[in-house]
């Protein structure tokens, strides 16, 4: 009875991992998807009115996409115990959506462009070891 106990016990972690595994994947797909949008309304912030407007809005979002993300790899994390590495990748990345912003704000786009390259190649990578 004691072993039934203890497989129901596992079972039910099995599964809140699997689920918490696939809240960590949405986060990591929506973070790439949000990046992804933002290339595109640069593209526009040079050639329409609205870009400016609508690069500014994907700014917000896209960091918040990067704060869901440290929040589903610290859920993932707490209830298993596993090792804390995804939590510090998501803080890193962040970290590198932080400085993205201000580079933004300040106008300097010889950063703000090549940084934006390297996190959606970041959170690619990110989201195919997943």
């Amino acid at each position: 009875m004691a072993t039934q106990v203890t497989a129901t016990a596992t079972g039910t972690a099995a599964a809140h991992a699997q689920r918490s595994f696939s809240f960590v994947q949405f986060a990591i797909a929506l973070q790439t998807l949000t990046i992804f949008v933002q290339a595109v309304s640069a593209g526009l912030l040079l050639t329409s009115s609205y870009g400016e407007t609508l690069h500014g809005v994907g700014a917000r979002v896209m960091y918040a996409a990067a704060m869901l993300y440290v929040l589903a790899a610290v859920l993932a994390w707490k209830p298993g115990g596993g090792s804390a590495r995804p939590v510090w990748h998501a803080s890193g990345f962040l970290v590198l959506a932080s400085v993205q912003v201000v580079l933004g704000i300040a106008h300097v786009p010889s950063v703000h462009l090549p940084l934006g390259v390297l996190m959606f190649g970041l959170s690619v990578l990110a989201l195919a070891r997943r």
